[in-house]
């Protein structure tokens, strides 16, 4: 029984060496991540009837302390790299090379990618040759720039698992050094970008305004320094550093990480919500990474008890097998159910009102519920084909890990549009052409 073919409430069969936990990790995540975009979308209408688009848990008074909590993305990529830890190891036990690494995760994340970047280019496309008028193309550009707003995940997530050999070299020789590392190259990137948006330290902002490329741009380094950081983490995870410490360690450990965010947003000065720390990444994400990895450790047992069910594990699995088609599809998804709202004579509350907070957990539901309908298709872009690459050796794949990042990056960057869309299709084609086995086993 592969992962994912089990029911809610079957008894999958397991391997001994798996972790379970950290696959109830990720589900909790992505869940969470479907919930935060959910409550994001303030789509409604006035008492006058007039339409109503706005970010609504954004204005909220108490989202940017939570979002010191809720922003788990650095969670991510600590439990990738836990796994790219354990995964490396079997994977030299079974006589792999690197580019075969490398090219397995290429596939995991380029395949569900190619249908979702096929259908931004249909839509897309369309669109721009419709005879819209300006207020109708902005508020189509404003939709698009919203759904394209997770691929940045696509080009860091790649680009950390794709250096994980190498980082996991650096960390047999020395565990602590490469974090250290890549925290001062961190921290001097934000110090440099702290200067072109900012009077900081009372020195005037440097004027980068004629380059016209924006200023996000110049914190790109960190996509590399923050979440490979975080990644170094998951490393140190998997060796048990976090597994030896005394509970009241992990406590200390979580309380200074938070005292010393503070100190940092108050004399740098870094954004107080979390989100806008998350593009361009700063190192207040890194420490995050080891706050949520502290604090997973010690949530480890009570989870470790849930997946003992056999509910858990058939649910976890089952969500599982499709993590990457949810979280791709899941602000489309968002976007074409509240489009029917407004089509259909649908009751839709006043963004922020009691009775549009009442009606969050019934959206939510059908939000995740027509992601699964969806994913009956698209889960077979979740199978990794297995065979002999059919252009061996390292070139390839570093060629693959290139085209599959750019369009990602210009998307987070500038926005997301047809062209984009079109380039990130042709893109990904390209590297999953690259990185194709000889032969689908059976």
């Amino acid at each position: 029984m592969t992962q994912g073919e089990s029911a809610v409430g079957a008894a999958p069969r397991v391997p001994a060496e798996r972790d379970l936990t950290l696959d109830l990790t990720r589900v909790s995540c992505v869940v969470l991540v479907v919930l935060v975009h959910v409550l994001f979308t303030g789509v409604g209408r006035a008492p006058d009837g007039a339409l109503v688009i706005e970010r609504t848990v954004e204005a909220t008074a108490w989202f940017g302390p939570l979002s010191w909590v809720l922003n788990i993305m650095p969670l991510f990529f600590v439990v990738g790299g836990f796994a790219a830890r354990v995964g490396w190891t079997s994977a030299q036990r079974r006589g792999a090379t690197a580019a075969d690494f490398v090219r397995v995760r290429l596939q995991r994340l380029a395949r569900p990618a190619l249908p979702l970047f096929l259908f931004f280019a249909l839509i897309l496309g369309v669109a721009r040759l419709l005879p819209l008028d300006a207020g109708m193309r902005a508020m189509v550009d404003t939709i698009a720039i919203g759904v394209g707003s997770p691929l940045w995940f696509l080009a860091a997530y790649m680009l950390t698992q794709a250096l994980a050999p190498l980082m996991i070299r650096f960390h047999e020789r020395n565990a602590w050094a490469p974090i250290v590392v890549l925290a001062v190259l961190a921290l001097v990137v934000d110090l440099f970008v702290q200067r072109i948006v900012t009077e900081s330290w009372g020195m005037p902002r440097i004027d980068l305004t004629t380059w016209d490329i924006g200023s996000d741009l110049f914190g790109l380094p960190n996509v590399v320094f923050v979440w490979l950081l975080a990644q170094q983490i998951g490393f140190v995870m998997a060796d048990g550093w976090f597994a030896r410490r005394r509970r009241w360690q992990l406590v200390g450990i979580i309380l200074v990480g938070y005292a010393l965010i503070w100190a940092l947003v108050a004399l740098v000065p870094y954004a107080t919500g979390m989100l806008r720390n998350q593009w361009p990444p700063t190192l207040l994400m890194a420490i995050l990474a080891v706050i949520q990895a502290a604090g997973l450790t010690l949530l480890k047992p009570a989870l470790a008890a849930l997946m003992r069910t056999r509910v858990a594990q058939g649910f976890v699995f089952l969500v599982g097998s499709r993590l990457m088609t949810t979280y791709l599809w899941h602000l489309p998804m968002i976007m074409v159910l509240t489009g029917l709202e407004l089509l259909l004579p649908f009751p839709m509350p006043f963004p922020g009102s009691a009775l549009w907070w009442w009606t969050r957990p019934l959206f939510l539901l059908v939000v995740l519920a027509s992601v699964w309908v969806l994913s009956l298709w698209l889960v077979r872009y979740e199978r990794v084909p297995t065979g002999a690459p059919r252009l061996p050796g390292p070139a390839p794949v570093i060629i693959a890990v290139v085209l599959f990042v750019l369009a990602p990056l210009g998307i987070t960057a500038y926005g997301l549009d047809a062209g984009w869309a079109l380039l990130g299709a042709i893109a990904t084609a390209a590297a999953l052409w690259l990185t194709r086995p000889v032969k689908e086993a059976p």
